[in-house]
Parts: C-alpha cells; sequence; structure tokens
C-alpha cells in the first residue's frame, strides 16, 4: 500500500474497535523551526506548509509512476490490556499497479473470533482503500498542512507538519506528518481520527512508520491503542518485513504513455 492510502486505511482500522500499539513515549515536534538544509528543494523559497505539501504530492507522483509491483509479508497481531497475544496471522501482500493488492494467508494462531472479524476486515480494508484512495487520501482536497518544526527521526531530517482535515470524516485524521527535508516522503504520521468512529471508542492514538527500500518509503510498522468504554485497552501492531520490489525506469514509464 502506497503512502497516499495510509489516512483511510488508518482510519478504517480504527473502525474495526482494535487498533495498533502506541509508543512508549510521546514524539515532540520542535518549537523553532531552523533553516532549511542547502538541498531541500526549498532554500530558495519561503518554507510553509503548503510548499511542503506540494512537494510532497509530486513527489509521490513520481515514485508512484516508477513503482510496478512489490510483495511483502505483513504480520498482525492483537494483545490484550496484559500484553499477552490474543490472536497472529502472517500474510503475504502482493500489489501492482496501479491498483489492485491481493492476500495470501502464511500462518494463523490464536483467537478465531478475532482472525475472522479484525484481521480479516483489516486486509479486505487494504484491498478497498487501494482501489479507492480519492476521498481519504493524503491531499489538499482533504487536508491543510502547517509547519511546526524540523526534528530528527530514524535518521532522517524531517519538516513536522500539524495535519488538519477539511471535514469531520472518520476515514480522515488529525495529527501530526513528519516529511523528509530532501526527498519529500512521510516518515511517519501520529495522530487521531477526526471523527470518532463509535460511541464505544473513548479514545484511538496512532503511529505509522515508513522505511526506505530503495528509492521507495513503504510501510514499516504501524502501532496504536484503542480505548473502549467496557473493555479497556486493546492493542494491534502490524509489521511489514521482507519486502520484494519490481519498478521501471522513468524513460520506459514515458514511453508508455504514448
Amino acid at each position: 500500500m502506497k503512502q497516499k492510502t495510509s489516512a483511510q486505511f488508518l482510519i478504517l482500522l480504527m473502525v474495526l474497535g482494535l487498533i495498533f500499539s502506541a509508543l512508549d513515549q510521546p514524539l515532540k515536534a520542535s518549537a523553532r523551526v531552523s533553516p532549511p538544509a542547502p538541498n531541500s528543494g526549498l532554500a530558495n523559497e519561503k518554507i510553509t506548509g503548503d510548499t511542503i505539501f506540494a512537494k510532497l504530492v509530486e513527489s509521490n507522483r513520481l515514485r508512484e509512476l516508477r513503482l510496478k509491483q512489490y510483495s511483502v509479508e505483513s504480520t498482525y497481531r492483537v494483545h490484550n490490556y496484559k500484553g499477552e497475544i490474543r490472536a497472529e496471522t502472517q500474510a503475504l501482500l502482493r500489489y501492482r499497479a496501479p491498483a489492485t493488492t491481493e492476500f495470501k494467508i502464511i500462518s494463523e494462531k490464536g483467537s478465531g473470533l478475532i482472525r475472522s472479524r479484525v484481521f480479516k476486515p483489516l486486509m479486505d480494508a487494504e484491498v478497498e482503500t487501494t482501489a479507492d484512495r480519492v476521498e481519504s487520501s493524503i491531499t489538499p482536497n482533504n487536508y491543510s498542512l502547517a509547519l511546526l518544526g524540523e526534528e530528527e527521526v530514524a535518521g532522517s531530517h524531517c519538516f513536522v507538519v500539524q495535519a488538519t482535515p477539511k471535514r469531520a470524516d472518520k476515514y480522515l485524521f488529525t495529527g501530526k506528518i513528519w516529511i523528509h527535508s530532501l526527498e519529500f516522503a512521510i516518515v511517519q504520521i501520529q495522530g487521531q481520527p477526526a471523527k470518532n468512529p463509535s460511541f464505544w471508542i473513548k479514545r484511538v492514538d496512532f503511529v505509522r512508520r515508513y522505511q526506505k527500500i530503495g528509492e521507495f518509503w513503504l510501510p514499516l510498522k504501524n502501532e496504536s491503542v484503542t480505548r473502549l468504554r467496557l473493555l479497556g485497552k486493546n492493542t494491534l501492531t502490524t509489521d511489514y518485513d521482507n519486502y520484494e520490489i519490481n519498478q521501471v525506469s522513468i524513460a520506459t514509464t514515458r514511453e508508455s504513455r504514448y
């Protein structure tokens, strides 16, 4: 799943009521904006959320043109409030451009109810959001971005922006996005749903991390915590390992248009 599908997939996870585990320590954004790096692509421009957003959208578009297909092992786990694993499913995810995602189950264990009521809908949601991403993608139609500062995250220098949804929609989120200052790729997202997806859910906090594989930025780990009114805290983690990527050259991509 590509970056522009992240928002919808994250919020669909929330609707299910069992989401991924929160970080042990909250992240903080810099209070002061330091000058952009000379090679950031913004050194001669006024740095605003809008200029960063424009660079992000265009960089994502160019990366998508090159990404032909990939496969990755996805591992879903649900933990109870004691940290004990209640269920686990490992699946092979295959993506093919422009918008096809398929899953093959590799192994399963634990609660059959969780696997059928949580993991399977998660996979179905990822398939659906890959095919239809317009309504909740991270674009100016759905969000406004305001620059908060700059920060190092996992060895990457990032712009930290506040993402504000343009409507109260359960498929959108409010929170922070860390955007690589040179490559204009999303490194991390942290936030909450723009609209509470259910009366039974008191609060949802999520973090989604990305990693660079070759020239692409792809999901590394989802972490979140959901607090339910009667059942307390439940957690879900999703880990992505062993990527295999096929890509096309820019020249090939351009030629294919004619």
